[in-house]
This record gives structure tokens, C-alpha cells and sequence, in this order.
């Protein structure tokens, strides 16, 4: 319908309202017919009221530098620069950042500036009467929900990034999804070597979207794993209604285990436990009672679990190295770091998935790797093997809630396609069967 003033209903509501409000009644329908057309006005074009210059800070330029190619006055640019400095610094301006600057038409008199200190913030510095002021300018965003499903066809990495599915998002985010997935389902698979050809992925995923279509920040709401014919699956619930939820299986156990299954993001494994491995550095038969973790010096590692740190020093052929005592008679070691997390002393607390130091080659080590090593009571366990227990479970009190947002996010992966001849079942599902007998009862 077109509500316009110029059309015949806006002018009948117009009419008719006049009418009631003077306590008249009105028969019937009035005539269109000597209605006038109001017509439209052609498209009328507007110039800019400023031109707009951007320009990108160099590697070894200052922002003062740029200002000055710019042919900005001098005593301009300490003002702008005075004003910039109350919501950043100019020394930690980075190589690439945009600095736009905006005349104003026809004179060539600088109005303003913006300075992008971050993908998430503009300082936006503006000309007023007594001088140059100052705001920080948050970048806006929208939010949207994202649903993708694949086949590991040759790797993880191509099945997620190159999903034709997902072309419209930045490669940079799309690489996100995968660290975003191991770090749900860590505690099941292990991404380094677990993954095979034919398994199955399904992710239901809630972003923040800045302008430019890279993500802000971005939650999974609800995965699916198959691996190796067997579904896993994790579904965030937020039980204190505080942003601070976690993630549970479709029988509300938590996902989460008392220890990662490995200190490195999706990492590969360089060497494994074996108890008669040939020392590339001694060249005879050694025991490794760890697992060997290739990665780049300088490469986080975190705390498998929570625990307290007994060692943090030099120690031998391990080089630098931290060890971390668990409860239940567990102890981890982190060796050939490169170097230490700060703050951190021995005697303090720790937990899990914190960082506690950076990859590197210390000690005997012939490239930059970690080597990890997990014992309890005093013997040395296998990583790899080892038979975690698992994370709290949804309490009582919380199930009808659970259960609601459970339904409600699972519902958005059944709207994708899933691994053939995997049939769900949740525990739910078997109590009410029990409860409900079977037909032939």
C-alpha cells in the first residue's frame, strides 16, 4: 500500500479523519475521482561537503611524518597530535594503519581526521572553535548466525576453509572455524591425528560482523562431529545466564575433561610415546615417555589442567622447563621452551588451557618443538592413551532449562545435511522409551 500524502489513501485516511474527529458519520466512500497526482521530483544530486583523502602509514613512519606529507600546518599537527594522544599513542601506531583525512570543499581547509588504531576502533580527531577534539569510535557491527556442513574429503583445513559455503567470509576467519572447533571437541578428538577422509562436520555459529565482513568476535552455538562413524556433539548453554556458559553433549555432560588432550593449538605430532625410541641427539635406544609437539619457537603452550607449578627453570636436557602438579596424583611436564609466561613463580596456581610458556629448542633439541609428558602417581602414561575424567554435568535444577536451548540449537543443525547412517540417540530419548513401554507391551 502507499501511505504517501499525495495518494488516494493517505488523502481518504486524511478525510476520514477530519470527518470523525467533528462527530460526523459518512454514508459512504467518497470519490477519487478529482483526487489530484502530486507526481514525483526527479533525483536531485548533491556534491559532498568535503573531499577525502586516506593514506596509509608506512614501515619507519610516525603519524607526525604522514601528517607532514600531507601538508598540514605544524601547529596542526602537534594539536592533533596532543588530541590523538588521549585515547591511544602514537608510538604504537602499526605498519598499514589508515589515517584518513577529510577537507573541506573548495578551500582545502582540514576539518578532521580518523585515525583506524584497530579493527574495532577509530580516533576520530575534529577542528572546533577553541582547537582539535578527541573521540574514540567504535566500529559498528551486525550480527548474524552462520550454518555450514562438510565432508573431510583430504584434510580438516581444506574441508572448512575451502567450503564453497562459506566464500563469502574472509579465508582469515574461516581458518577461526577450525581453531574454534578444536578447541570444543579437544577433549574427544585429537585434530593432529584423529581426523580421517569421510568424516563429517556441522556447525551452527553466531558472529559479530564489522563493515568490511571480517568477524568481531563469533560463538558456536551448536557442532557436530562424526568421527570415524562416531558422533560428537556440543551444544553452549549458558547456565547462569552471565555470557560465561560452556559446552554439553546432547545428554547435558559437559564436554569439557579435567585435561586437554593436548598444550598446543591443532599442532602436529612430531613424535609419540614409545618406551624404545632411538635419541636423535644421544643416538642410542632411549625411552620417549612424552609426546613431541612440531611447532614454531614462540608458539603458546598452555596448561593441560589445573594444577600448581612445582618447576620453572633450566633442568638438564629438557632445557626450560615447566612442571605441574594435578590433583589425583597427576603431574605434567612442558620441556624445551623457549621461554616462561610472565608473572608466574613456582608454588602458584595455574589452569587449564592458561598459557605457561612459548615453544622453542632448549636443551637437547635438534628444532623447535615441545615435548610433553603426563605421569601419575609416579609413572609415566602415554598422553594419547590416557583415560580422562570428564567435567560436571548439567545439575538437576537446570535440566528443563538445558534441555529447552539444547532442543532450540540442535534444531539448527538438522536444517543441514549430516553423515549418512548416524542415528542419534540422546539419553533423554531412552528414558522416556523405558518410561513409555513399547507398543507390543
Amino acid at each position: 500500500m502507499d501511505f504517501r500524502p499525495g495518494s488516494s489513501l493517505g488523502t481518504f485516511l486524511g478525510v476520514g479523519g477530519l470527518v470523525f474527529g467533528l462527530g460526523f458519520v459518512v454514508a459512504g466512500p467518497p470519490s477519487f475521482a478529482d483526487v489530484p497526482d502530486a507526481g514525483g521530483l526527479e533525483p536531485l544530486y548533491a556534491a559532498a561537503a568535503e573531499d577525502v583523502e586516506v593514506e596509509t602509514l608506512s614501515r619507519g613512519q610516525t603519524l607526525g611524518q604522514l601528517l607532514s606529507r600531507a601538508e598540514i600546518p605544524h601547529s596542526d599537527q602537534q594539536n592533533l597530535l596532543l588530541a590523538f594522544q588521549e585515547h591511544a599513542s602514537p608510538q604504537r601506531i602499526r605498519i598499514g594503519t589508515e589515517v584518513t583525512l577529510r577537507w573541506r570543499r573548495g578551500d582545502g581547509w582540514l576539518r578532521g581526521v580518523d585515525v583506524a588504531v584497530n579493527p574495532d576502533e577509530v580516533v576520530r580527531i575534529e577542528r572546533h572553535e577553541l582547537g582539535w577534539n578527541s573521540s574514540l569510535i567504535e566500529t559498528p557491527v551486525w550480527t548474524d548466525t552462520v550454518y555450514v556442513a562438510g565432508e573431510i574429503e583430504r584434510d580438516l583445513w581444506s574441508a572448512v576453509v575451502l567450503n564453497p559455503d562459506l566464500s563469502e567470509l574472509p579465508r582469515g576467519d574461516r581458518a577461526q572455524l577450525i581453531d574454534l572447533m578444536d578447541r570444543i571437541f579437544q577433549w574427544q578428538v585429537d585434530f593432529s591425528r584423529q581426523i580421517r577422509r569421510g568424516d563429517h562436520y556441522r556447525l551452527a555459529f553466531e558472529r559479530k560482523v564489522r563493515p568490511d565482513g571480517s568477524m568481531r568476535e563469533s560463538r558456536v552455538l551448536a557442532a557436530e562431529l562424526v568421527n570415524q562413524n562416531q558422533p560428537f556433539h556440543a551444544i553452549w548453554f549458558d547456565m547462569e545466564g552471565e555470557g560465561e556458559g560452556g559446552y554439553y553433549d546432547l545428554d547435558g555432560d559437559s564436554v569439557r575433561r579435567a585435561f586437554l588432550t593436548k598444550p598446543l593449538e591443532y599442532r602436529r605430532i612430531s613424535s609419540g610415546f614409545n618406551p624404545n625410541r632411538f635419541h636423535p641427539v644421544l643416538q642410542e635406544r632411549r625411552p620417549h615417555i612424552g609426546v613431541d609437539y612440531a611447532a614454531a619457537t614462540g608458539t603458546p603452550v598452555m596448561a593441560t589442567g589445573d594444577g600448581v607449578i612445582t618447576v620453572r627453570g633450566r633442568q638438564g636436557g629438557y632445557g626450560n622447563l615447566v612442571e605441574i602438579r594435578h590433583a589425583n596424583g597427576f603431574m605434567t611436564r612442558y620441556a624445551h621452551l623457549n621461554g616462561f609466561a610472565s608473572g608466574q613463580r613456582s608454588g602458584q596456581r595455574v589452569s587449564q588451557g592458561q598459557v605457561i610458556g612459548y615453544v622453542g629448542m632448549t636443551g637437547m633439541a635438534t628444532g623447535p618443538h615441545l615435548h610433553y609428558e603426563m605421569h601419575r602417581d609416579g609413572r609415566p602414561m602415554d598422553p594419547l592413551s590416557v583415560e580422562i575424567p570428564a567435567g560436571e554435568p548439567i545439575p538437576p535444577e537446570d535440566r528443563q532449562r538445558w534441555r529447552e536451548a539444547r532442543d532450540v540449537h540442535f534444531a539448527m543443525l538438522e536444517t543441514l545435511p549430516g553423515a549418512p547412517g548416524v542415528r542419534i540417540a540422546t539419553r533423554d530419548d531412552a528414558e522416556e522409551e523405558h518410561a513409555g513401554g513399547s507398543e507390543d507391551e
